[in-house]
């Protein structure tokens, strides 16, 4: 963070310190408890120089949820190599490092934080799903998703969303073990859909058919067998 040095910047370069110190300071508090006099502060600028390049603080918190939300969507990006479960294990990994780091952030962000209701907020965590959405289906292969695969991408996203905004409160649940059930809870979700359609089976087979010895979705595998032994 920067802090009480005054330089002459130009105005993107300006505009982009303040987002980054809002950012910052935003990840650490709930965005209702930081003050502009704050902002201004950390960024070694006057209030009135902060007005100057925002018109209020609603629109600088959205500046901040839009990088942020960048970061996020860019944390599902995995390099197609590999079993699907090691892919989508990885791609946990990135995604409570972000919770992780900017817990107050990633619930504001996804539970729209000041901002409630505002179309540009909506957008953003719009944009973060989609984003998620997109390379689970490009990971699968997939170009046009029958509604069955779709209901299954979609569910399993709003369930990380939603398992990380609990996992927040205390972090009661050790992260990697957190990490690893959500592999299992797609995979669990792709197969209870596999009974009921014959192209999420065949989909399914083939995942399976990919996966390692040690792979996410074999420990799983062996796991329901035990419990049903």
């Amino acid at each position: 963070m920067t802090t009480g040095v005054r330089r002459r910047m130009g105005v993107e370069e300006r505009r982009q310190q303040l987002i980054g110190v809002a950012l910052e300071l935003f990840s650490r508090r709930s965005p209702d408890e930081v003050s502009i006099d704050e902002i201004a502060s950390a960024a070694g600028i006057s209030r009135p120089l902060v007005y100057h390049y925002f018109p209020g603080k609603l629109s600088l918190y959205e500046a901040a949820l839009k990088r942020a939300s960048d970061d996020l969507a860019a944390r599902f990006a995995e390099p197609h190599e590999g079993p699907l479960g090691a892919r989508l294990l990885r791609v946990m990994g990135r995604y409570f490092d972000f919770v992780d780091e900017h817990g107050p952030g990633f619930s504001a962000l996804m539970r729209g934080g000041p901002a409630v209701g505002s179309s540009t907020t909506n957008a953003l965590i719009d944009a973060v799903r989609q984003a998620a959405h997109d390379q689970i289906l490009s990971h699968l292969g997939v170009r046009e998703p029958s509604p069955q695969l779709e209901l299954v991408v979609r569910s399993w996203i709003s369930l990380a969303e939603s398992t990380a905004l609990i996992w927040l409160d205390g972090r009661r649940i050790p992260r990697a073990e957190l990490e690893r059930q959500l592999v299992h809870d797609f995979a669990a979700l792709a197969a209870v859909s596999a009974a009921y359609d014959t192209e999420m089976a065949a989909l399914l087979h083939r995942i399976l058919q990919d996966e390692t010895a040690d792979g996410p979705f074999v420990d799983l595998v062996a796991r329901l067998t035990t419990l049903a032994g």
